[in-house]
């Protein structure tokens, strides 16, 4: 997909080290500490497990805990409950793809093996594949290949990359969003628009991803409005209405099959007396059940219901006194962004004034890029970071709540989870103010593989944490999971 330069092939190294020790320490530690018992959404095992059944739980049984857990079900049994519709098809799809690729093994393996085995290879893959994708777009973005480096890096040193490899849809929206955007900055829109497409089927903040493609379209209606500015207007009108369209359609597609199955007759499904009786005993609405009020809404959309009734997710819903912890836990990233924000408004303030679309008063174009952080081509990055702090910090959760409409009990901060689509911008960010720690760090990794690099160096690491304490609640902040948009 990229071309293997030195760099590219360092963070390939890193990456793939980062996920095989990943799932090491996840293997390890879920042996030893026994697990939280939350009232989180916990199917029954239908089918019996066998010998090699039983290893594959206990080697990989850690990457399906809490949302993961929708995942799995959702791929092996379907959307059977009402709640299940917060978590969109894409990943599911991919990992049923992934488990007809063991259908050799079947006859030592269950499906839910299958599908422990898909979460790790694909996941891992995907996340792989997201910290090349990321370091291309910051080549593109910062025009500092070794700024670049750092990037990815910082993304595969997170401390909370589990995420990155359980059973969650993170590592494929990550790669599909950070693809998109490297394909936009090449002026390749289709390409873009189709892989922001497949990131909205993946998890519907992708939505929010429609605002790369507004500005890009804005950018060149600008550039070229004086040839013949009513063909230009047309035509801008014309291509934001198929932005839109575009990444809308996996969300309405998605909202529509929800409809038929609960507001619309059809033949009856066959559901198994124990996934049945689930029901019944946690109040889970069914396919088969009642009609739910939101099919009588003039705009029947079961996702704002399940956000709303399950979730409990709404403009300051969270802030109450006994979630401060939360709230201080995320509070690092929260000033990073802030403060990244707020040099690159003092630095540009007529390029913010004119969204991005002109850097001075008396140009008309914007003026060539000056590399790192401060360049023209990082305003929308910016819009975006801190469109989502300001959406999560008002109208998120902290936490990661179960399922049940009545309690949301979690031990995992979601508020925090929210950011990762940003570390191009956060990781420049904070190179961009100058901890010798961190560039001491990197700067002695050439010529040594990463990973032996680092276990035999912990103390720069140390120097780092205790150099640049944000970066400490770097992994902390796990990603793109904006809690209500799932």
């Amino acid at each position: 997909m990229w071309p293997l330069d030195p760099s590219r092939k360092e963070v390939l190294r890193f990456a793939i080290s980062c996920r095989v020790l990943t799932l090491m320490l996840q293997a390890f530690f879920n042996a030893v500490i026994p697990d939280h018992h939350a009232e989180a959404f916990s199917p029954p095992r239908l089918a019996p497990s066998g010998c090699v059944d039983q290893l594959v739980e206990a080697l990989l049984g850690g990457l399906s805990r809490w949302d993961a857990e929708h995942f799995l079900f959702i791929a092996e049994h379907g959307y059977l409950y009402e709640h299940n519709f917060a978590f969109f098809p894409g990943f599911p799809l991919t990992l049923l793809v992934g488990t007809e690729l063991l259908r050799p093994l079947r006859g030592l393996l269950s499906q839910r093996s299958c599908l422990l085995i898909s979460v790790a290879s694909l996941n891992s893959l995907f996340s792989v594949l997201a910290a090349l994708a990321l370091h291309d777009l910051g080549c593109l973005v910062l025009h500092c290949p070794h700024q670049a480096l750092y990037a990815a890096l910082l993304f595969c040193l997170s401390p909370a990359n589990v995420f990155l490899a359980a059973g969650y849809s993170e590592p494929l929206f990550a790669f599909l969003t950070f693809s998109a955007m490297g394909q936009l900055e090449r002026g390749r829109s289709w390409m873009s628009g189709l892989l922001f497409a497949l990131a909205t089927g993946v998890r519907a903040n992708g939505l929010v991803s429609v605002g790369f493609l507004l500005h890009s379209q804005c950018r060149g209606f600008f550039s070229f409005v004086m040839l013949n500015p009513q063909r230009q207007f047309l035509k801008l009108v014309s291509s934001m209405c198929l932005s839109v369209l575009t990444l809308s359609l996996p969300f309405a597609l998605f909202q529509y099959y929800a409809y038929t199955q609960f507001c619309l007759p059809g033949p009856a499904r066959s559901i198994p007396e124990p996934l049945v009786q689930l029901a019944v005993e946690k109040g889970y609405r069914i396919t088969e059940g009642n009609e739910p009020p939101w099919c009588s809404w003039d705009l029947p959309l079961i996702y704002s219901y399940i956000q709303d009734v399950y979730w409990n997710v709404g403009f300051l819903r969270y802030y109450e006194l006994k979630q401060t912890p939360n709230f201080l836990l995320a509070a690092p990233v929260a000033i990073l962004v802030s403060w990244a924000t707020w040099t690159y408004v003092t630095t540009h303030p007529w390029l913010c004034l004119t969204l991005g679309l002109r850097r001075h008063k008396n140009s008309k174009t914007l003026e060539k890029s000056i590399p790192g952080f401060l360049s023209p081509q990082v305003f929308v990055y910016v819009v975006h970071a801190m469109f989502l702090l300001l959406s999560g910090g008002l109208c998120m959760h902290v936490q990661i709540p179960s399922a049940d409409p009545k309690k949301n009990l979690s031990s995992d901060s979601h508020l925090e989870k929210k950011w990762r689509r940003d570390t191009a911008v956060w990781s420049e960010t904070l190179l961009h103010f100058h901890w010798p720690g961190i560039a001491n760090l990197f700067y002695g990794i050439r010529g040594h593989s990463l990973m032996t690099w680092l276990l035999l160096h912990g103390r720069l690491l140390s120097h780092l944490f205790s150099e640049a304490p944000l970066c400490a609640f770097w992994g902390v902040l796990d990603f793109p999971s904006l809690p209500h948009w799932r």
